[in-house]
């Protein structure tokens, strides 16, 4: 089995909607670090699991510097985003958000 992991930074912004008063629920930013893990029993054609250049567009392309809220239809927690973000990569099977230091949501497709 191949490995690969893709670290990079984005900026956007959100509120979320949430059944009690917080002022999360107020639009706010933050530069999210985002790590994308994928796997492959075997190598493409080109001899990678996938582009890391790949993974960081589609993200980022659509991502970065907007309104989670406009751009994704759910709640964007960062337990959210971060399956959204699984799903957008074929390989991927993990997803590590960290939205500010401390905080950080993973999804995984199986269990860790």
């Amino acid at each position: 089995m191949y490995y690969i992991t893709k670290t990079f930074e984005l900026a956007g912004c959100h509120k979320l909607k949430l059944s009690y008063p917080s002022k999360c629920s107020n639009l706010h930013g933050h530069n999210w670090i985002v790590t994308v893990y994928c796997k492959a029993a075997e190598l493409n054609e080109d001899g990678m699991v996938t582009d890391f250049s790949h993974i960081k567009e589609r993200i980022t392309g659509y991502l970065d510097h907007g309104n989670f809220n406009e751009l994704l239809p759910f709640n964007p927690t960062a337990e959210n985003i971060a399956r959204w973000i699984c799903e957008q990569i074929d390989t991927c099977y993990r997803v590590d958000v960290k939205e500010s230091e401390g905080n950080i949501a993973t999804y995984a497709v199986e269990p860790l």
